[in-house]
């Protein structure tokens, strides 16, 4: 028999550490060669450790969210050949010698020996046992009160409260504590009060408590650990401003059903391929926007391909699949990429290098976006763009003839998130005023 030490391999990318979010095994457990260990999470991507022996597991690293360094002992794995070199063993110490029994028998001290005189000494040496405590007083135990005696105590306890005898009543019959009760004048309660009582705690006469529910503890691990660190990096180290911006969208929502009742074998067309196209469109003019911000060697650098990234609500959390040269896709292309990197993130197959990279991100939730957002950036790129829910509102519109007339139309806020270190607040107004020209006037979306 041998052992044989699995460290934790070299996963690339300039990685020191990996975090345990997931074990496979446990002390005891027997492991197939190629059988998973464990799960690890590097601030790319979670990387599945599998065993290269079969054996039995005799130790492993730590517990679920422990941070490991590259080369360190992950687990260490009994197997059936000679295994890695061990140091030799210590020999075994001798067993103690057992202690004497002891026994009390006819309240006297007998020790098991070989030698009857020295047990005779033994006991004629012991003191005599202490003699037993006397017996506590009797005292008698107290009886629990009759509901008769609680209904009495409640009720001289509401005594003190000022209220008529058919208030009192009703009180009683609805389960009201009478001194919950707010008085509404001259500190008697009245009928009044306790409508309102009744009201105000909306559950028939008990007050509005939902479900009991005990406190719960979870652990920061894995993803979540990863973005707890990431966004308070973000907010810690970058001076945010927004800027929201309302836009009409009714004619862009009209050419979206046009194209999707043609678009055959295409993938559906939703809001977002529409508005990344009209970011990508406008970037150009606004070069400070699609940037990254290397704080420690204080260098901006910006970007001419837009690597976008798509914040994407995950069941393991918040991640950020990136649309690779998103300027050079057209709109069924985009929303192809949309969909596989969204399925991708949300099974967690997503590759490492589609999970990293971007230059500027753009973040919605859909019919939950809102009135307005105010999202924080993804460092260490320079700013993040939110879309909101889009409303029907009435609103005031040419009627061709010089005038104006009132119309339901579909509106949309834009939000954006800037480091105001790297751009200014004209800019980033600016770059937003340009998408609202694009999507307002959708026909330029597909010109040339």
């Amino acid at each position: 028999m041998g052992t044989y030490t699995f460290r934790l391999p070299d996963i690339g990318e300039g990685i020191a550490e990996a975090e345990i979010v997931a074990w496979h095994v446990a002390v005891g457990d027997m492991v197939e060669e190629d059988g998973r260990l464990a799960d690890m999470m590097t601030d790319k991507a979670t990387v599945e450790m599998e065993s290269p022996v079969a054996g039995k597991v005799v130790s492993i690293a730590g517990e679920v969210g422990d941070v490991v360094a590259i080369g360190s002992a992950l687990v260490v794995i009994e197997t059936e050949g000679e295994g890695e070199a061990q140091a030799p063993a210590a020999a075994p110490a001798p067993a103690p010698a057992p202690a004497p029994k002891a026994e009390i028998v006819e309240e006297r001290i007998e020790v098991e020996t070989s030698d009857a005189g020295d047990a005779a000494r033994v006991e004629a040496a012991a003191p005599p046992p202490p003699s037993p405590p006397p017996p506590p007083p009797a005292t008698a135990v107290p009886k629990p009160a009759p509901a008769q005696a609680v209904e009495q105590v409640r009720r001289g306890y509401d005594a003190k409260v000022l209220a008529s005898p058919a208030v009192r009543q009703r009180a009683r019959d609805l389960g009201i504590d009478l001194s919950e009760v707010r008085p509404s004048e001259e500190g008697r309660v009245r009928h009044a009060d306790l409508d309102q009582f009744l009201a105000y705690n909306a559950t028939g006469g008990y007050r509005s408590a939902g479900p009991e529910r005990g406190d719960e503890v979870i652990k920061v691990i894995g993803m979540r650990r990863r973005i707890a660190e990431n966004m308070a990096a973000s907010k810690r180290h970058i001076p945010h401003f927004s800027y929201v911006e309302e836009c009409d969208v009714t004619a862009l929502e009209v050419m979206r059903e046009q194209l999707n009742s043609s678009r055959g074998d295409k993938p559906k067309l939703t809001m977002l391929p529409l508005l990344i196209t009209a970011i990508c469109r406008t970037l150009p003019q606004f070069p400070m926007i699609n940037a990254r911000y290397d704080d420690e060697a204080g260098v901006v650098t910006r970007y001419g391909a837009v690597h976008l990234g798509m914040a994407a609500q995950t069941p393991a959390g918040l991640m950020v699949p990136v649309i690779r040269n998103a300027q050079s896709l057209n709109l069924w292309q985009l929303a192809r990429e949309i969909g596989r990197l969204a399925e991708a993130a949300r099974n967690g197959s997503a590759k490492s290098d589609e999970l990293s990279g971007s230059t500027l991100t753009v973040t919605s939730l859909g019919p939950l976006g809102g009135v307005a957002t105010t999202p924080v950036i993804n460092r260490p790129e320079v700013a993040i763009i939110g879309p909101n829910r889009i409303i029907e509102r009435p609103m005031f519109v040419p009627d061709g003839m010089g005038g104006e007339r009132i119309e339901k139309r579909k509106l949309m806020n834009i939000s954006i998130s800037c480091d105001h270190r790297v751009v200014d607040g004209h800019d980033a107004a600016s770059f937003v005023q340009g998408i609202k020209k694009l999507i307002e006037t959708p026909v330029l979306l597909l010109a040339d």
